[in-house]
């Protein structure tokens, strides 16, 4: 394949003419990497298996890892699903558009290849507006998971697509940097009980201000066998980074103080040490942003290892972070 073509965008009025050539890459099966407020996506029509199959060799991604459907309305949600339950609707209302995916019983017209051969598909509705003219242009249900090669820290810039996809993939719509800056929350609804199975950019106690009980599910090493997973995102080494990352948990200034003693080793050891330090009062709105970025941008470095102090609060978004910089340590965790 050339080069990728990149069309850069107006995030807020994004070109017509540009969104319908986007469009219709799509319904001819090809793939578009666009931004979602969550962070870039790589789309490709849903049900078109051959279509599908080509994100899972452009991302090197297993077979396994199911993808997320992106539509532009609920209305588009009942030919996708064999039965919409009764929770839909409230949620929807509360959070569609925007970075909640539900996980629902699946209509057989979805290909095997979306849903890694699951009773079930991930569905969402996103809420940037390069998403949704494209959504609304391409009249089609979109499958896309993160535009980047597959364990890598997901993309929140089109360069960071380019990065790893350039000749990979047919076009980037190149929208600026995505908001939210990390995934979005997946809640499984098939069940009598509502289970978060990746906490992302809607929080858990969001949820239960809609559903009342929620539970939280903890699935790290969900997937690791080839055996197909229920959400993406569940592998226990995942976002990560080229160099060992090591994250350093616990109170605050105890793991801080670990954290730099340990640094100061390596670099005696004549070793090169990136760091990020996310404790603190940052606001875990403004880390969830700069996450990624910040993991490439270090990687950029070619430092021998990364050590990281994450968000010092486990709620609200403080959770996703907390998860994506557990999959990126990849076990290695230093809890003080």
């Amino acid at each position: 394949m050339p080069a990728t073509e990149v069309l850069v965008v107006d995030p807020f009025t994004p070109d017509a003419h540009r969104i319908a050539r986007a469009a219709t890459c799509l319904r001819a099966g090809g793939l578009v990497a666009f931004p979602t407020e969550t962070v870039y996506g790589l789309g490709a029509h849903a049900l078109d298996p051959v279509a599908v199959g080509r994100i899972f060799a452009a991302k090197g991604r297993p077979a396994s890892d199911p993808l997320i459907v992106h539509i532009a309305s609920l209305e588009e949600l009942a030919p996708l699903v064999s039965r919409i339950p009764a929770s839909v609707v409230p949620l929807a209302r509360r959070f569609w558009p925007g970075p909640l995916t539900m996980v629902l019983p699946r209509h057989a017209i979805v290909p095997d290849a979306v849903t890694a051969g699951l009773g079930s598909v991930a569905v969402r509705v996103p809420a940037h507006p390069v998403a949704r003219a494209l959504l609304a242009a391409a009249g089609i249900p979109v499958a896309a998971p993160s535009a980047n090669l597959f364990s890598r820290p997901s993309p929140t810039r089109a360069s960071h697509v380019l990065h790893d996809l350039d000749g990979r993939i047919d076009l980037i719509l190149d929208g600026g940097s995505t908001e939210v800056g990390v995934e979005s929350t997946v809640i499984d609804l098939t069940g009598s009980i509502a289970v978060v199975l990746r906490p992302g950019a809607v929080s858990v106690e969001a949820l239960r201000e809609v559903l009342g009980e929620v539970e939280v599910r903890e699935t790290a090493q969900q997937g690791e066998t080839g055996t197909p997973m229920t959400s993406p995102g569940l592998l226990s080494k995942h976002y990560s980074p080229l160099a060992p990352l090591t994250l350093y948990e616990g109170l605050p200034r105890a793991a801080l103080d670990r954290l730099q003693a340990d640094a100061r080793a390596a670099e005696a050891d004549g070793r090169t040490v990136g760091v990020l330090d996310f404790g603190g009062e940052q606001d875990p709105g403004t880390i969830a942003t700069r996450l990624y970025a910040a993991l490439r941008d270090l990687d950029d470095k070619r430092p021998d290892l990364i050590l990281v102090r994450g968000c010092d609060t486990e709620a609200g978004l403080g959770r996703a972070i907390q998860d994506r910089l557990r999959r990126a340590a990849a076990g290695r965790i230093i809890r003080v």
